[in-house]
């Protein structure tokens, strides 16, 4: 979809729901309200740039893993899973939608300490509780199903090759947003530049355009992204988004691995990973990882030959002689409190509703938050997967999510 496809005029002068940010958030919960049958209001999705060429859907490497360590957590991504797995009949079995698989290559931890060993071993539990397919596996283990490894100074993997890996996140996004629109969502090209609240400042009445249009709205969503922050001020309100660089390298090697490689997390903290029959991907960041401007998706150059391809080629000998096809810069939306969603309304200003600070997981966790989000939204509670623990509280709060796999 294109900038040429979207109306930048509203059809109305006020609507029910008006989204702030049409890219994965956005449009999983338009979708969500779209498809929930005690709801039958207007929806408006504003988008600031509808070619979405620099949103993080855009630049997403598009995962899925259940190898969180806070239960809520997985939960979510075993939603989004089963979301992934049921695609084409949860969109009524529209012929013009494809069948969605996991291509499961898995995750795989490694750890080389014995603190992070040992907190491994503790999140494998509470997966495997809830389960996930994780397993704890010695270094011998690692040699055996997986002999390209150098383990040497590992003492412990952890591996999940159930509903774990990559899966088409663009075709879920189009479908959304497509099928939303058919059944009378809204997508307009706008910028927001302001927020008028009431008198008491405990609800937002309307939204500025840029070309000074003004909307009235029963309920405002954040999805603004990275600039989430940005919105959220407009309100008078504040949160811990900002947004952080992230890189992406695809290669190939001149001599393939004999089998699928898993989403690998080196201690180092880069990670890389099977992406076509014989080329990988490989990501990221500076050693030094400040919000860069909205806008600035300059590559790091000097990190793939400093960092990255060193790492690579320690861990796997056999990447000794690799080749970049291509490689890109996208952003995080960062929660720097936790590195985790925040979901639901604001204590005050009880119509503004977050669905910020994803913090990488965006993608794979946008099924859970946007049913979840639309569930508030239409009933005022969560209906299927409780969410609370994400909410702006927290945030007041000081009191961080407790999740400590975070990539």
């Amino acid at each position: 979809m294109n900038a040429a496809t979207f109306s930048s005029t509203p059809k109305h002068s006020s609507y029910d729901v008006v989204i702030i940010g049409g890219a994965m958030y956005g449009s999983s919960v338009a979708w969500f309200l779209s498809d929930n049958a005690d709801f039958d209001g207007r929806v408006l999705v504003i988008e600031k740039d509808p070619s979405y060429a620099n949103c993080a859907t855009a630049h997403t490497n598009s995962c899925i893993r259940q190898q969180f360590s806070n239960p809520l957590n997985v939960q979510v991504s075993q939603f989004g899973a089963e979301f992934i797995a049921n695609f084409k009949a949860i969109m009524g079995d529209d012929p013009r939608v494809p069948t969605l698989t996991i291509q499961n290559f898995g995750y795989m931890y490694l750890a080389d300490t014995d603190r992070f060993a040992d907190h491994l071993r503790a999140a494998c539990d509470v997966q495997q509780s809830l389960g996930a397919g994780t397993r704890i596996l010695s270094p011998q283990d690692i040699r055996r199903e997986y002999p390209f490894y150098a383990v040497d100074d590992i003492i412990l993997g952890s591996l999940n090759t159930l509903n774990e890996g990559y899966w088409d996140g663009g075709t879920v996004f189009d479908w959304w947003r497509r099928s939303a629109r058919e059944r009378g969502v809204e997508y307009i090209a706008g910028e927001v530049v302001d927020l008028t609240c009431n008198a008491q400042g405990s609800a937002v009445d309307s939204v500025t355009l840029a070309d000074g249009t003004v909307v009235g709205c029963g309920q405002v969503v954040n999805a603004s992204g990275t600039r989430g922050a940005k919105t959220a001020a407009m309100a008078g309100i504040t949160i811990p988004i900002e947004p952080r660089k992230r890189f992406t390298w695809v290669f190939s090697a001149e001599k393939p691995l004999d089998r699928d490689l898993p989403l690998t997390i080196d201690p180092s903290g880069v990670h890389f990973r099977q992406d076509g029959p014989e080329t990988y991907i490989a990501g990221g960041q500076s050693a030094v990882d400040t919000p860069p401007d909205f806008d600035d998706f300059s590559m790091d150059h000097g990190l793939w030959e400093d960092t990255i391809w060193p790492t690579i080629a320690t861990r796997i000998p056999q990447f000794e002689a690799i080749k970049v096809v291509t490689e890109w810069a996208g952003h995080y939306d960062m929660n720097t409190l936790d590195a985790n969603a925040i979901i639901g309304p604001h204590s005050e200003v009880r119509n503004f509703f977050f669905a910020n600070g994803l913090s990488g997981h965006g993608l794979q966790q946008s099924p859970a938050l946007g049913r979840g989000l639309s569930e508030l939204l239409v009933h005022g509670a969560f209906q299927t997967l409780d969410l609370s623990p994400f909410g702006y509280d927290r945030i007041a709060e000081g009191r961080p999510f407790a999740e400590a796999a975070v990539i």
